[in-house]
């Protein structure tokens, strides 16, 4: 029991004064008892550490052979007197074996060939764009909630109960909705979600070719990832026929893969841009808001429609050495977390019909601790490639002494938790909701400025998906805060259960850029929540 209470809190509700009964005219309240993420910073999976050492050590053997070569001509040097060294450097002729010398050099010749054949290729990330709807889209909460009763299609309970979500979601009264959104008619359908694809993925696409001065034949790799809406023709295929984009393009369209299907779609583009060099690259990350619109009473599924607004991203990348002059940051890491093996984690998050067979996407009441563990592991895994190694030195050395300390005992010792905030200057966490920050917060001991552009983002454009850590790096590019060599770090989790970070390193200071989603509202954030 006291396990289970761990993941327990509660909170004290104000329900107003009661209007009848016996305690009619006094103040009521209710405890409220909901779960929260696991304190995963104090459990640490091993194997997840393991897998982290394991890219580092795969990413630096060859720097591991330097020391190596060092010993080892330190060595034949410090053998030598002063007067031999001296001799053999000077000596004339110089006398060496033909086949010594045609065995370094062939030697010398295959290292460097194998080093810089294995030897990753840099991403660059050359600019992004994140969409801004026009603002006749705009509402407000009360708005909202307006919209959903002229529609027709929720009763009281309903309207109330979604009301009640979006007083404490960290929404504001800015964020933007589609037309369809509010209309009598069925506005799931594929007519209207592809004229919002059209919209928001054409109008980003605009910015971004305009602001990096790229033809869309220039573009050799497209990815395109929503999760909800996947027409055929795919939505990859829309973005070729509308900019004549050139036959031999790599396309790709990633489908049901949630929130965090962006940073898989950056992962897919950095391996083909790995196999295919002297290319650019387009990832473009949204979600269709009208077409996933849930029109029924089912509370589990009224969620989705509380937080979801519109938005999308578009990023483009280059493998050129020469575009490193020009671009805003290189990708330094991917770490990709799956939970999908476990029912209760590929269950939390799945589109389905209700009770009378309307579709939409039902959120399970484990989500947050689901979430929990796929976030410990992911940042488990991703701490051996980012920390600094005093870091990395005091956690092993803590993992070595509670493992001798404790063999045979049966119990366990709290190891070192390391400071995550030492190995990132800038983070970007996906705004989904007020309550999953809060505990993001917690849990990763962040400051209130480390959590600013997600909680920012969350109250000025609501959750938009896939595209959100974007509007979140926006907003840091818009405050002037991103400076060069910083490290910026993107977490997203979604559906499967996914959890996944991309990690960025500034090339030079961001300025804010002419497209910027915050331009006109920047110097009213943050804002007090």
């Amino acid at each position: 029991m006291a396990g289970e209470q761990a993941f327990l809190s509660t909170e004290i509700v104000n329900r107003g004064v009661e209007a009848s009964g016996p305690d009619a005219g006094s103040l009521t309240f209710s405890v409220r008892v909901r779960r929260r993420l696991p304190d995963f910073l104090n459990s640490v999976n091993l194997k997840y550490v393991k897998l982290g050492y394991h890219y580092l050590i795969n990413h630096a053997v060859y720097l591991s052979t330097i020391p190596v070569l060092v010993l080892v001509f330190s060595a034949e040097i410090g053998s030598l007197r002063r007067e031999d060294l001296w001799s053999k450097v000077w000596e004339e002729p110089p006398r060496y074996d033909l086949a010594t010398v045609l065995a370094f050099l062939g030697a010398l010749v295959f290292t460097v060939s194998v080093y810089f054949m294995s030897r990753p290729r840099p991403v660059y990330l050359v600019d992004f764009a994140c969409y801004r709807p026009s603002d006749e889209l705009k509402v407000s909460k009360e708005e909202f909630i307006e919209l959903a009763r002229k529609s027709g299609k929720f009763d009281e309970a309903s309207l109330e109960f979604q009301s009640k979500i979006l007083k404490f979601s960290g929404l504001g009264d800015e964020t933007y909705v589609p037309k369809a959104i509010g209309c009598p008619e069925n506005t799931a359908t594929m007519k209207e979600g592809r004229a919002e694809a059209s919209t928001v993925m054409f109008g980003v696409l605009d910015e971004l070719f305009q602001s990096c001065r790229v033809r869309p034949k220039d573009v050799g790799i497209l990815v395109v990832n929503c999760s909800l809406f996947n027409p055929t023709p795919s939505l990859s295929a829309m973005i070729v026929n509308h900019y004549k984009m050139r036959g031999n393009i790599l396309s790709f369209n990633l489908g049901g893969m949630g929130c965090s299907a962006g940073i898989a779609a950056l992962d897919l583009a950095q391996d083909m841009l790995q196999a295919n060099p002297n290319n650019l690259a387009v990832v473009v990350s949204t979600e269709i808001v009208s077409y996933s619109w849930y029109s029924g009473n089912k509370r589990s599924m009224l969620l989705p429609n509380c937080f979801f607004r519109m938005g999308c991203a578009g990023m483009l990348l280059s493998n050129r050495r020469r575009d490193s002059r020009r671009s805003k940051y290189r990708l330094e890491h991917i770490v990709r977390t799956h939970k999908g093996a476990d029912d209760r984690s590929f269950r939390c998050v799945m589109q389905e019909e209700d009770d009378q067979r309307l579709k939409g996407l039902s959120v399970s009441k484990d989500l947050v601790e689901v979430g929990g563990h796929a976030l410990k592991a992911n940042i488990t895994t991703l701490g051996p490639l980012v920390l600094p190694f005093s870091e990395q030195l005091l956690f092993f050395a803590s993992l070595v002494w509670s493992y001798l300390t404790n063999k045979g005992k049966g119990k366990a010792t709290k190891p070192y938790i390391p400071d995550y905030k030492l190995a990132f200057e800038h983070f970007c966490m996906q705004a989904s909701s007020k309550a999953i920050l809060d505990e993001l917060q917690r849990n990763l001991e962040l400051s209130d400025r480390n959590m600013e552009a997600s909680r920012m983002t969350l109250h000025r454009f609501g959750n938009t998906s896939s595209s959100s850590i974007w509007y979140e790096l926006a907003y840091l590019e818009a405050k002037g805060r991103v400076k060069r060599g910083d490290r910026v770090w993107q977490l997203a989790f979604g559906s499967g259960f996914k959890c996944n970070s991309a990690v960025w390193h500034a090339l030079r200071g961001a300025r804010p850029a002419p497209h910027s989603p915050w331009l006109d509202c920047i110097d009213r954030y943050p804002v007090q929540l």
